[in-house]
């Protein structure tokens, strides 16, 4: 190299953190390829794309309906799943505190320290599931959170520099493919079927709870809050997700009727689960 010529970095000339943005956009583009004959299988095909970018175990998106409500938009496997079912409800976890603060939460170390102190309940409950590490960074843009990438690890650690800046570059892509919803293939009205498909799920799942939130306001003459917190709490109880009470309610196979010696105790069950 002549003498006082600078250095070129490797790849041609193109600066490594470059280099490695534009490998996450080609991976996260190579999933959705994949799929593109099946469009609802776009949001769990980039969460195992998100796996394969980075040292973790899985991961999920949780889009957020609101205060306390999320539903889960895509897991990488059934532990990142039921890992956003338990945030969902419990209403608490590195995931409601991203969305919160609206800035990454890195939890290292589940089983000990500040960490399990800060969600003792998540914490031990993740721990059962083998999670002991988790990452939640907030999808959006402008500073408002409509959701949160969740990567957990089974190991304790947190992540690398480098590491955190691809996990952040991932949150970006997964923010654009969620706030845009337009698959890059197809005609207009495939496209729209595709992105119809992807976001079904999650408006029922909000409707459902919401529905069940305001017959539980009736029941017990409480506020939203204390409606979806009482759903939780049985939730958590009978180990089944909100949602899943939500349906009971709906159905009027559960009811819940405050006592008068205890008022924050729900008693009653109009027929059986099926």
């Amino acid at each position: 190299m002549p003498p006082g010529q600078p250095e070129q970095p490797d790849g041609g000339g193109v600066p490594p953190d470059v280099r490695s943005r534009i490998h996450v956009s080609d991976a996260l583009a190579a999933a959705a390829r994949a799929v593109r004959d099946d469009p609802q299988r776009m949001p769990e095909a980039l969460c195992q794309a998100c796996v394969r970018l980075l040292p973790v175990t899985g991961a999920s998106v949780s889009i957020s309906g609101g205060r306390g409500v999320q539903v889960t938009w895509c897991a990488s496997d059934r532990v990142a799943a039921r890992l956003a079912e338990l945030q969902y409800t419990l209403g608490d976890g590195p995931c409601q505190t991203a969305l919160d603060q609206g800035a990454p939460v890195i939890a290292a170390d589940l089983t000990a320290g500040r960490d399990a102190r800060r969600w003792p309940v998540f914490a031990h409950e993740a721990a059962g599931l083998g999670v002991l590490a988790v990452f939640s960074l907030p999808l959006g843009v402008s500073g408002a959170a409509v959701g949160t990438l969740d990567l957990y690890c089974d190991q304790v650690g947190g992540l690398s520099e480098p590491d955190l800046r691809t996990a952040l570059w991932v949150r970006d892509a997964v923010t654009y493919a969620l706030m845009s919803v337009q698959p890059a293939y197809g005609t207009d009205d495939e496209a729209e079927e595709g992105v119809a498909s992807w976001v079904e799920a999650s408006e029922a799942d909000h409707t459902e709870v919401y529905q069940a939130v305001g017959m539980v306001m009736v029941q017990i003459e409480v506020d939203p809050e204390q409606a979806l917190d009482r759903m939780r709490a049985r939730a958590f109880a009978e180990g089944r997700t909100v949602s899943q009470v939500a349906r009971d309610v709906l159905a009027r196979k559960l009811r819940f009727q405050p006592e008068p010696d205890d008022p924050d105790d729900e008693q009653g069950r109009d027929g059986d689960r099926s």
